[in-house]
């Protein structure tokens, strides 16, 4: 069987609450981490969210 094209990721909160998304993406064609502002509801505002790997 072939590999699927896009992988589940990570993104963690920059603010240090533990609170993430999880996306995903395809690393053929998206090969830098991915960086996002969203908002963080433990933190009450918006924050960068940066890619890490699911455990």
């Amino acid at each position: 069987m072939a590999k699927p094209a896009t992988i589940k990721i990570r993104l963690n909160s920059t603010a240090d609450t533990g609170f993430f998304y999880v996306t995903k993406k395809n690393p053929r064609n998206q090969t830098e981490k991915m960086s996002f502002r969203k908002y963080d509801p433990v933190a009450k505002k918006h924050v960068e969210f940066k890619e890490a790997k699911i455990k």
